[in-house]
């Protein structure tokens, strides 16, 4: 049998092995990539050195660079899957280094970016609301403005504006989408945010008495960095989700002057009327005026108008 090396040796010979070795090694010694880092090194590399790595230079051009023979993170053409490679020095060879290529970056982005949203009982459609789809008009730019000023104030989690917003404004005009679209925009700055829909979470709060959940889901609430309030006024609100509830939560938030979001179909006034009444038709005027009192402590009010988007 012949010895494994004189068949290696044999091989490696052949006319048709050389030619393809030959091309393989003109097709990496003319990649931009190999040639930067070759000239990068040139004090520390020589010919003995490119001929031992020819494997690992090979491998490096074979793959994506910057993404570019990737469509998509999913598509990912790389040895390691979302790692693009670099060529390194080690100890007198050529090796390759993997770090996380651009998509993948992004897509971890976008990943812990949700994670700083908890939504609470909010559609998932409006939870993928973005500023760039916010469509602009006159009667929406008052709006637009005063997020965008809020946006340019808020620099992270440690420096926050005080006072949130209060949409108000008719049913379908897209104050619960703009709601959802500061958050997303927050939540690029690493703020996490704690989106309730407050009809169904006033009627969870009445349930969570039962089980005993109470207190944990109003200091969850209560303590979010950013806390948005959408709908409040839609609900039928009883004494004591006004006062044990809301009142809690809003007072806890303007004690520790924690920004808060809202939006309603009510204006302020509108808003402290529909407070003042409960659900057994008691009139309750003093109460009413201290949720406003916190409301307007911890909001400034703009008017949302338009059409209605969901018709």
């Amino acid at each position: 049998m012949e010895p494994i090396r004189e068949t290696m040796k044999r091989v490696v010979n052949a006319p048709a092995f050389s030619e393809r070795y030959s091309e393989m090694r003109k097709e990496v010694l003319e990649h931009p990539g190999v040639q930067q880092f070759l000239e990068e090194h040139s004090a520390e590399i020589d010919k003995g050195i490119v001929d031992r790595s020819m494997g690992k230079l090979y491998e490096y051009i074979d793959q994506s660079h910057d993404c570019n023979k990737c469509p998509s993170l999913g598509e990912c053409i790389n040895h390691l899957k979302g790692f693009e490679p670099n060529l390194v020095l080690e100890r007198e060879t050529i090796g390759i280094a993997y770090t996380k290529c651009r998509l993948k970056t992004n897509a971890d982005n976008k990943r812990q970016a949700s994670s700083m949203i908890h939504s609470m009982y909010m559609p998932k459609e409006v939870m993928q609301a973005t500023l760039s789809g916010f469509e602009l008009d006159d009667s929406r730019m008052e709006a637009f403005r005063a997020v965008d000023a809020f946006l340019d104030e808020a620099t992270g989690p440690d420096h926050l504006p005080e006072k949130g917003l209060f949409l108000y404004g008719k049913f379908g005009i897209g104050k619960s989408y703009l709601l959802s679209a500061i958050a997303n925009e927050l939540a690029e700055m690493r703020v996490k945010s704690v989106l309730v829909f407050v009809p169904e979470f006033m009627r969870e709060m009445k349930q969570a008495i039962g089980d005993q959940t109470l207190q944990e889901k109003v200091d969850y609430v209560k303590k979010a960095d950013v806390l948005m309030l959408d709908d409040i006024g839609a609900e039928a609100m009883s004494s004591w989700t006004r006062d044990e509830v809301l009142g809690t939560i809003l007072h806890y938030r303007m004690a520790e002057k924690l920004p808060t979001f809202m939006t309603s179909n009510f204006s302020y006034s509108e808003l402290q009327h529909h407070l003042t009444y409960s659900q057994r038709g008691e009139k309750e005027d003093l109460k009413a005026a201290r949720v406003m009192e916190r409301i307007r402590a911890l909001t400034i009010p703009v008017k949302m108008d338009g059409r209605n988007r969901r018709t």
